[in-house]
C-alpha cells in the first residue's frame, strides 16, 4: 500500500481511537463533538466489530458525533465490509450531526489495500443525508472470492467532498459517481489504480465528470494514481469541466511527456490556483514549461521522485499506490 497512513485529523477534528471495553479504566472520554471517532476491532481478542459498535452507541453521545472513521473491522481473518455497512445504515438515525465518514481507514501493516474485502457502500451514502465528506479506501476485485467495492448512482444534496483511495477502482464505481446527483459536490478525488487490482476504468467512463454538467459546484478534481494518466491528461486538455475548476490533480500515476504536451497544447490552465502532477515520468524541460505557464508556486511537479527513471533503459512505469 506504499505510504498511506492513518489521518491524525479528519474533517478538522483530531482523530481519537475509541478505547475498547475492558477492566482497565482509561478515564473520561472527550466531548462527542470535539474529536473524530475511530473504531477498530481487529486483534482485540473476542471483540467483534458489532460488539464494539454497540459499545460505542452506549458510551458516546452519538447525537453529537460529527466525524467517524471505521478502521480494521475483522478479528483475525479478513472478512467482508458488508456487515459494517449494515450496522452503519441501520443506526444512521442515531447520528443526526454526522458530517464526515471515513470507510476503511486501514494501512498496509494491518491489511494491504488490495486485500480488503469491501462491499456496496450505497446504503451508507443514502442513510446519512447530512453527510458532507466521504472518504473510501479499498480496491476492486483483486483476488477471486474477495468482495469488491461497489456503488450505485445516488442523489445526495449535502455531499461536498468525495474521495476514493484505491489501487484499482472498479469502472462501475466511477460510472456510478458520474451518474449521481451531487449538487453540492466541490471536491472529487478518484485514485484509479491499475488493472491488476481491479482498476478497469477507461477515459470513456469519466465522460460525465469531464463534461462539467454533472457537478456544477465542483472546484477540485483529482484523477490520479492511474496507469492511463497520459490518456486522462489528453482528455483533460479539452474537457469542459476544467473551466470551472480552481485546482486539478493528475498526480501519483504514469504521466509522461505525451500527457504533459497535451496539457500544454490544450485549453488554458492559467486560472488554476494549483496543478499537482507529482510522481510523473515527464522530462524536466516539459516540467519547466508547465511551471512557467502557471508559475512555480502553483505547480507541484516533485521531479525528484522519478529522477532515476530512464526511458531508454526501462519502459516500465508504476503508479504510487497499487497493492
Amino acid at each position: 500500500m506504499s505510504d498511506i497512513g492513518h489521518p491524525e485529523t479528519f474533517h478538522g477534528l483530531p482523530v481519537l481511537t475509541l478505547p475498547v471495553p475492558g477492566p482497565e479504566d482509561t478515564g473520561p472520554l472527550p466531548a462527542a463533538d470535539s474529536v473524530a471517532w475511530r473504531l477498530e476491532s481487529a486483534w482485540q481478542g473476542d471483540l467483534t466489530f458489532a460488539a464494539l459498535w454497540h459499545h460505542f452507541l452506549d458510551t458516546v453521545d452519538t447525537t453529537k458525533v460529527r466525524a467517524l472513521l471505521i478502521g480494521p473491522w475483522w478479528q483475525e481473518d479478513y472478512v467482508s465490509f458488508a456487515p459494517v455497512v449494515e450496522l452503519l445504515a441501520g443506526d444512521a438515525d442515531r447520528f443526526p450531526a454526522l458530517k464526515a465518514l471515513y470507510l476503511a481507514d486501514v494501512v498496509s501493516e494491518e491489511c494491504e489495500l488490495s486485500w480488503l474485502e469491501m462491499a456496496d457502500i450505497t446504503p451508507v451514502v443514502e442513510a446519512f443525508g447530512a453527510l458532507e465528506e466521504l472518504t473510501v479506501r479499498g480496491c476492486g476485485d483483486a483476488f477471486d472470492g474477495r468482495t469488491k467495492l461497489g456503488l450505485r448512482p445516488v442523489r445526495h444534496p449535502s455531499l461536498k467532498k468525495l474521495r476514493f483511495e484505491s489501487g484499482g477502482l472498479p469502472s462501475e464505481v466511477v460510472r456510478a459517481v458520474g451518474a449521481s446527483e451531487l449538487p453540492a459536490l466541490e471536491h472529487l478525488e478518484l485514485w484509479l489504480g491499475v488493472t491488476e487490482y481491479g482498476g478497469d476504468t477507461g477515459v470513456e467512463d469519466l465522460a460525465p465528470v469531464l463534461s462539467g454538467a454533472s457537478f456544477p459546484a465542483l472546484r477540485h478534481l483529482g484523477l490520479q494514481n492511474s496507469e492511463i494518466q497520459d490518456e486522462i491528461a489528453a482528455a483533460i486538455a479539452s474537457a469542459p469541466v476544467v473551466a470551472q475548476l480552481e485546482s486539478l490533480s493528475l498526480a501519483m500515476g504514469t504521466l509522461g511527456d505525451e500527457g504533459v504536451e497535451a496539457l500544454l497544447s490544450g485549453q488554458p490552465l492559467t486560472h488554476l490556483t494549483s496543478l499537482d502532477v507529482h510522481h510523473h515520468y515527464a522530462g524536466e524541460a516539459l516540467m519547466d514549461r508547465l511551471r512557467n505557464l502557471l508559475g512555480p508556486d502553483r505547480v507541484d511537479c516533485d521531479v525528484d521522485e522519478v529522477a532515476y527513471w530512464d526511458p531508454e533503459e526501462d519502459e516500465f512505469r508504476y503508479v504510487a499506490i497499487s497493492e
